[in-house]
């Protein structure tokens, strides 16, 4: 899930940013298409902004530590592992890092194929068996080779579109019935306060299909896992993880790969990751052959 927060949360500061910048040029008193051609530019490089940001973020977020010389056999198994991996998908080898804390966690980022990285909590290394940790690499290696933050890109541009342009279409209609002169400060007032208040509404609104988007990626990462490494090692690595981690448990939303979504039911559209068992149930019905 960290990797998903930290690049929305990058996407909306970037938005609110432009959300101000809009405001002081006057783009209200555009008409429909004009807002919508600036909304789309401002929603789309928002979101490429965070995705050009979040493998810097990622690191410092964690204080996660790149590895260029392996110095123990864990480094040097880490890297070969994920080096066979990548020739396997025919991927670029990506950059790979450690950061040290107890949650077993795995995240994979980065703005394209070439320019990825893989990170590893201590605690994954050390909670679990190589084959496990094989099968979350490979999960994460399946995000690489499927494009997924690209895609969540492109898909948060979208999104960011047509809240910049719902919200401050809406804002007009609005304050325009509240005054009857469009250039009174009044006017301009209202109109600011609503398009703030409908973009956070909105926001949480996209976030919601950006969510759902994300628990789809995971259960295609799952197979791609599976059929790399074998579906009884990405099987065994989630039940792992379902044993060891409460989920109630993890600090913050770093819980990447190892959340579950014990919640309740509002709060599961939310969610980055579908339950560990219901991906666990899509994994043993699939028809995936193991290696």
């Amino acid at each position: 899930m960290m990797r998903i927060l930290l690049f929305l949360a990058t996407n909306m500061a970037v938005l609110f940013v432009f959300n101000i910048i809009l405001t002081l040029t006057g783009v209200h008193s555009q008409d429909a298409l004009n807002l919508l051609i600036i909304a789309s530019l401002f929603g789309f490089v928002g979101s490429f902004i965070s995705l050009m940001m979040s493998k810097t973020i990622a690191l410092r977020s964690v204080g996660g530590e790149v590895i260029t010389n392996p110095t123990n056999e864990t480094e040097r198994w880490l890297l070969q592992t994920i080096k066979a991996l990548a020739e396997k998908e025919n991927l670029p080898m990506p950059e790979v890092a450690i950061y040290y804390a107890d949650e077993m966690n795995a995240f994979a980022t980065g703005a394209s194929k070439k320019s990825s990285l893989v990170a590893v909590s201590s605690g994954l290394l050390n909670n679990m068996t190589r084959d496990e940790v094989e099968a979350v690499l490979a999960h994460e290696m399946s995000h690489i080779n499927n494009g997924d933050m690209v895609t969540m890109a492109l898909l948060q541009g979208v999104l960011n579109t047509f809240v910049i342009f719902i919200s401050r279409l809406l804002a007009k209609i609005i304050a325009a019935s509240r005054s009857d002169d469009e250039n009174s400060s009044i006017n301009h007032g209202i109109y600011f306060l609503v398009s703030m208040v409908l973009e956070v509404v909105f926001c949480v609104l996209a976030n919601i299909i950006a969510m759902w988007f994300s628990r789809y990626r995971e259960y295609r990462a799952d197979a791609g896992a599976a059929r790399l490494v074998g579906k009884q090692k990405m099987i065994n690595a989630l039940k792992r993880l379902n044993a060891i981690n409460d989920p109630q448990d993890m600090q913050g939303g770093l819980a990447a790969f190892g959340i579950d979504g014990k919640r309740g039911s509002v709060m599961d559209l939310f969610l980055s990751h579908p339950p560990i068992t219901k991906r666990i149930e899509a994994l043993e019905k699939s028809n995936t052959i193991s290696v």
